[in-house]
């Protein structure tokens, strides 16, 4: 088993403290989010590795040597201000900790994603690529790869689309975001790569790959994974992984994020919070069903 930490929040930026202790008692439950009563607990002897995902890495830097699992990171790390980011740290404070995990797990054990791309009045074609070419400068040596993705129609984007106010990409924004973000990442001795986008830019030098395929989860844990069900519009080959984190719990509030749409309810999910709950979100209740996560 593979657990995801996590596509539904940032659990190593906000609750890092929480999975520290699940980790040492052993379980984990977690809510089905379309059906809360009913909780999945998952055996942490039965997870072969933790695949972090966060856009703040520094909370679990000096927690890395404590964790006896594998472990394999995506950061998220992007050129965007505080009226696109308004909870995150300076970026320079996370491009400093990304390097520190790369020496601790090694540059093949971590991806940054570029991630989404869009453009407006402010965040331009060329602001986009003069800022790309300077990330791969400054990570130059501690990564080998960048994922990139675009915005999407979610909810939140719907709500925020006054502050986002981004504009549809043109077959010539592709080529030019193709062709530079391809010879940065050359130069600075990475590859560049999309998943699951209908422009995945093959054509202007990037590789079509997955954030998590069958091969890099064999080379992992030296186990076969059964691929996720297939998108419609941009097919994912991306292997079946157990995502630990809650909806709406995430306080860096970015306006384009997909997992937060209400920020009262992040508030409130946050403030119902205990390190010490096996529920990343408040507490057992005496009629919900608990069902152990099999392994298959």
């Amino acid at each position: 088993m593979i657990l995801n930490i996590s596509g539904r929040t940032d659990i190593v930026a906000f609750y890092s403290e929480w999975l520290m202790n699940r980790l040492k008692v052993g379980f984990i439950d977690v809510r089905n989010p379309f059906n809360p009563k009913l909780v999945s607990r998952i055996n942490l002897d039965d997870v072969e590795l933790l695949f972090f995902c966060t856009k703040n890495p520094i909370p679990i830097l000096d927690k890395l040597k404590d964790i006896k699992k594998k472990v394999y990171f995506h950061v998220t790390l992007t050129s965007y201000k505080k009226d696109i980011e308004p909870g995150l740290p300076p970026k320079k404070d996370i491009i400093e900790a990304i390097k520190k995990i790369s020496n601790m797990i090694g540059k093949d054990n971590i991806v940054v994603r570029y991630d989404p791309v869009f453009i407006n009045s402010k965040y331009t074609i060329d602001y986009h690529i003069n800022a790309f070419d300077k990330l791969c400068s400054l990570l130059d040596g501690y990564i080998s790869k960048i994922l990139i993705s675009f915005i999407d129609d979610y909810k939140n984007v719907r709500n925020n689309y006054k502050v986002l106010n981004y504009k549809k990409l043109t077959e010539d924004d592709y080529r030019q975001i193709g062709l530079s973000f391809s010879d940065s990442a050359r130069r600075h001795n990475m590859v560049v790569h999309t998943c699951a986008e209908v422009n995945n830019l093959v054509e202007y030098g990037f590789i079509k790959d997955e954030c998590m395929s069958r091969e890099l989860a064999f080379k992992l844990t030296g186990r076969i994974y059964k691929k996720w069900q297939a998108r419609k519009k941009a097919p994912c080959n991306c292997i079946e992984m157990v995502d630990i984190g809650v909806y709406n719990s995430c306080k860096h509030f970015c306006k384009y994020c997909y997992a937060n749409f209400d920020e009262l309810k992040v508030k409130d999910n946050y403030s119902k919070h205990n390190p010490n709950s096996s529920l990343l979100v408040g507490e057992l209740e005496k009629d919900d069903i608990i069902k152990e996560r099999i392994v298959k």
